[in-house]
């Protein structure tokens, strides 16, 4: 079951003025949660994120992840670069403190006198889950994807490493769905050349967005690790689109193992894109962490490098603007899915 929080923005959000989305695209992106940080790296200092072409800070009070503005109100200083003291965020300008909900707790010049109640900065919902925090900058109850393997016991939760792509949101979504890609962008990695045929699969709605089951022998061990695989074992692939760009993956190891793996594409801009990606496996959780982490770094900048070179750097939502294949048939209902959240027809993503 997909993850539900009650949590209410402290304002709308205006457009920013060097926004690089469409306006309308943009208003409906506001409306969804993303993740900004890695929880693991928000620790006693402001970390400065961006989300949507609005620079974030990403800090904790305590065990507690906040994400705000990154702009005091006073002289417009980036609250990143401050420092937290007990719950407050202290701006490094003038020193400015300001509460967990964006009210101004102090004015060192001048401590004794009366603030104003609209000497705040802007504060936004958090939530923090799968090793990441995620907020919103103008919706309402926090749906995220599901995820639960990260929190199982009889699975090891891993983050593999932070992505930054020159690319689109949108499309480096459909390329982590696309499934006759394998022999071809990732025959470093786990891709076979000689096996690039994509049997035939099923595409289905659900609640939250679409689901996909692909079985084929194409094996997900590393090359160096294929002889692990039994010859005439059959890999079965689950996707799962929680949208706009959250999809999940388990994939089904020999002996009852289990992958999964979480794409969240948080877009920094229309033409930036930072990809999260959590991990959890029943099997071999005594191996190397080292080793999963520079596997999966490689996989997913050999997507990068592809990504950063389509054209148009856009996600068309028209089915007409691009030729489809029967192996599309997942990236065919992820941008009709797209398309009925409210994005546009020449998506900017």
């Amino acid at each position: 079951m997909t993850d539900i929080i009650e949590a209410r923005p402290q304002q709308r959000v205006a457009i920013p003025r060097d926004c690089s989305f469409h306006p309308t695209d943009w208003d409906v992106l506001s409306k969804s949660w993303f993740p900004v940080a890695r929880a693991d790296e928000v620790e006693d200092r402001p970390t400065k994120a961006r989300l949507l072409d609005v620079d974030l800070v990403v800090y904790r009070t305590g065990d507690v992840a906040r994400v705000a503005r990154d702009l005091c109100f006073h002289r417009g200083a980036a609250l990143s670069m401050g420092w937290v003291e007990g719950d407050l965020i202290v701006c490094p300008y003038h020193g400015f403190r300001y509460r967990p909900d964006g009210r101004c707790a102090g004015v060192p010049a001048h401590p004794d006198m009366a603030i104003p109640p609209k000497l705040r900065i802007v504060t936004f919902p958090t939530v923090e889950r799968f090793g990441l925090i995620w907020t919103t900058l103008n919706g309402g109850a926090a749906r995220l994807p599901d995820f639960e393997a990260w929190d199982d016991p009889d699975f090891q939760p891993i983050m593999a490493p932070t992505i930054d792509i020159n690319g689109s949101a949108g499309r480096q979504v459909e390329g982590f769905l696309d499934v006759a890609h394998f022999a071809w962008a990732h025959v470093e990695t786990f891709g076979d050349r000689s096996n690039p045929i994509v049997p035939s699969y099923k595409v289905e709605r659900t609640q939250q967005g679409i689901r996909a089951e692909y079985l084929s022998s194409v094996s997900n061990y590393p090359r160096e690790l294929q002889h692990r695989a039994p010859a005439d074992f059959r890999w079965l692939r689950v996707f799962e689109v929680f949208p706009p760009f959250a999809a999940r993956l388990i994939v089904h190891f020999p002996d009852g193992g289990r992958l999964w793996i979480l794409n969240a594409a948080s877009p920094i801009s229309a033409r930036k894109t930072r990809l999260f990606c959590p991990l959890a496996r029943n099997f071999d959780k005594y191996g190397s962490i080292e080793a999963v982490h520079e596997f999966n770094f490689r996989i997913f900048n050999e997507d990068r490098v592809i990504v950063e070179s389509q054209r148009p750097e856009d996600l068309p939502l028209d089915i007409q603007m691009e030729a489809h294949i029967a192996a599309d048939r997942t990236s065919i209902a992820y941008r009709k899915l797209l398309k009925e959240i409210g994005l546009g027809t020449q998506y900017i993503s």
